[in-house]
């Protein structure tokens, strides 16, 4: 008598064999690098732009075999930068190294929507601000903010002298801050329709701005590896800095208040715990393959990464919300591996973290408020 395969797996009624769940979705593989990612606001849909100028949506589940492309466009002539969705979850905008700005159904891909020479120089970055009000940023430091009802810009300002690389908005949705290329963080007041100030130029390039502490606290990641911290309402100069044992800070996403996730150029994932200021450990990472962008799902379980793999990645990341981080510092091992925070983290059972020791304590900034302020 033949017996079942315990590995086999189990069948329906039908006979066929049961798909698997997964505690992440599949990878989803491109043609060419995906530049730019984003999730949807309530759905299970990834958005992504790629290195020809192509938009696809996708929808993505945790049963295996379950991820399908629901459509692909074209439009744009040039590499596709950034992609979002808008508030309401009914429109995607996307930009272009084309210097062109789309907005497309998400229902069908259909382009509603086209700025063709919307800026002077390649666009970089996009972000709604609210269902009619959305902002760009371009290569030459210029920042433009739109409005959909009078189909043209209502604020335009090149305040920082190299590209914008992100941007991030408060919420009442009034003040704008646009993370540069030139080391300075941008403040612009959106209902004013005008500039406020300038950071400080930081050491490097800032890629990617957050807000954190209930808006009481803004972060912007470097080029150098550093994460800055910012007061709201002090943004003349960092409150506090801590750099990573990390070639690069290229893209930061929040997943709680105070628990951000950063992508850099040696292709980890760390999860990094702000005031107190900790390395958490590794959440996932493309090996060796510089990461592009991060986004999270709206129920804050799932992170999705893409890098220059090709591929865009899924991380659970549910588990961070949990993590309890005191002020204590612990005695740590020097040259200990970077704690795996998620099953697929820990690799194949090969030990990918050899080469990735423990991320130091730094010392706090000279005039840090570091352990003065974490009860925000």
């Amino acid at each position: 008598e033949l017996s079942a395969d315990p590995a086999s797996p189990p069948r329906s009624p039908q006979g066929r064999p049961e798909p698997r769940l997964r505690d992440t979705p599949e990878d989803i593989c491109f043609e060419a690098t995906a530049n730019a990612i984003a999730l949807h606001p309530a759905r299970a849909l990834l958005a992504a732009g790629d290195l020809d100028g192509d938009v696809y949506l996708y929808s993505y589940s945790c049963t295996e075999g379950e991820n399908r492309q629901l459509w692909s466009s074209g439009h744009h002539l040039k590499s596709c930068r950034d992609v979002a969705f808008s508030q309401d979850g009914h429109k995607l905008f996307t930009v272009s190294k084309d210097k062109s700005i789309h907005i497309l159904t998400v229902e069908e891909g259909r382009l509603e929507t086209r700025f063709p020479r919307a800026h002077g120089s390649a666009l970089n970055c996009v972000l709604p601000i609210d269902n009619h009000i959305f902002a760009t940023g371009d290569d030459g430091g210029e920042l433009k903010v739109w409005d959909l009802r009078k189909g043209d810009a209502i604020l335009e300002a090149r305040q920082h002298e190299e590209y914008i690389s992100a941007m991030a908005v408060d919420g009442n949705r009034k003040i704008l801050l646009t993370a540069s290329g030139d080391g300075t963080l941008g403040v612009f007041n959106v209902k004013r329709r005008r500039f406020d100030l300038l950071s400080e130029p930081q050491n490097g390039d800032l890629t990617s701005v957050v807000l954190l502490k209930r808006g009481k606290k803004v972060a912007c990641g470097s080029s150098e590896g550093t994460i800055y911290l910012f007061n709201w309402d002090g943004y003349g100069a960092a409150s506090d800095r801590f750099t990573l044992r990390a070639e690069s800070v290229d893209c930061m996403v929040p997943i709680t208040d105070s628990i951000v996730c950063v992508g850099s150029l040696d292709g980890v994932i760390r999860a990094v715990n702000i005031l107190p200021n900790r390395v958490l450990g590794c959440v996932g990472q493309h090996l060796g393959e510089p990461i592009e962008q991060l986004a999270v799902a709206p129920d804050g379980r799932l992170l999705a990464s893409c890098a220059h793999d090709q591929k865009v990645k899924f991380w659970d990341v549910s588990a961070l919300g949990g993590l309890v981080v005191d002020d204590y510092r612990k005695k740590k091992k020097k040259g200990g591996p970077l704690r795996a925070l998620s099953s697929k983290a820990t690799g194949s059972g090969e030990d990918f973290f050899a080469d990735l020791r423990d991320e130091a304590e730094p010392e706090a900034a000279v005039g840090s408020d570091s352990d003065t302020d974490s009860s925000d």
